[in-house]
């Protein structure tokens, strides 16, 4: 209850603040005679927005009105809220926040590369919440990148440990790990439903992964978290590993995964590894 009593002040300088910068000019209305306030008033966003001239007025003051979606991005439309203020909008009327499904990450910037670059020769890997692989280090590549897994030409994690030989996958214990890694790319689509771009991704796999059909359809969720796995390479045999994700700003759907060496086993297996990638012919 206490929290719900101070996201309503915030909200009502949140849009006050809002409506002060937005000038009629801005959206094509005319200056008018006699203006006292440095933006719009408030009818003149209700008109905008095509909403009752009380119930914005109630919303901007903080009051205890239901508030859906769509009347929010009207609203901010109309405010010319960019993402960062139009997600700060639904936060503080308390309605569930969903993306634009068009701002879904599909590269990054010089920046983000320099630091996974960085970390190598911890394999370290950009996904967004679709485990689409949008960029990686040497000591990823060493892990992942081997021939079967790049001729299926999809740059998806998910698509490629479901569709790969089981003989050829890096990744241990699929019986495990996999069912783990549907019920995260879940948590993530319940803010994606309906978006065609998902849809087309979750019924293709579907279609080419019996398996993964199956654990869809079971309906488990997760969060994203640290974990212990298993890889096995050719070279060095198997390698225990530690998974943890780090958000980066700008890019909310995104995180970046660094896999740790779990005992010193694996270290020294790590260590002969990257001799082998460097030297193949050793």
């Amino acid at each position: 209850m206490r929290t719900t009593q101070r996201r309503r002040p915030e909200l009502a300088t949140f849009l006050r603040s809002r409506r002060a910068r937005v000038t009629p000019a801005d959206v094509g209305m005319p200056p008018g005679l006699r203006r006292r306030t440095p933006g719009l008033r408030r009818e003149e966003v209700a008109q905008l927005s095509g909403v009752g001239v009380t119930w914005y007025t109630w919303l901007e003051q903080g009051r205890p009105i239901n508030a859906s979606a769509q009347v929010l991005d009207a609203v901010a439309r109309t405010l010319r809220l960019d993402p960062p203020e139009r997600e700060h909008l639904y936060r503080l009327a308390q309605v569930p926040f969903a993306p634009d499904p068009e701002s879904l990450t599909r590269s990054t910037g010089p920046e983000v590369q320099g630091i996974i670059d960085a970390l190598d020769p911890l394999p370290a890997v950009v996904y967004n919440s679709r485990y689409d692989i949008l960029a990686t280090n040497p000591g990823y590549r060493d892990l992942f990148l081997i021939p079967e897994i790049v001729d299926i030409g999809v740059a998806n994690a998910l698509w490629t440990l479901f569709t790969v030989s089981e003989q050829a996958c890096p990744l241990m214990h699929r019986e495990r790990e996999l069912p783990v890694m549907v019920a995260t790319l879940r948590s993530s689509y319940g803010r994606n439903v309906g978006e065609p771009a998902w849809e087309r991704f979750i019924a293709g796999l579907a279609a080419a992964s019996p398996y993964f059909a199956e654990l869809w359809a079971s309906g488990e969720v997760v969060q994203p978290g640290p974990r212990v796995k298993t890889f096995r390479h050719k070279a060095v045999g198997e390698l225990r590993m530690t998974s943890q994700s780090l958000s980066i700003d700008g890019m909310p759907e995104c995180r970046i995964v660094v896999y740790t060496p779990e005992d010193k086993e694996t270290r020294e297996k790590a260590a002969r590894l990257r001799e082998h990638t460097e030297n193949p012919a050793s």
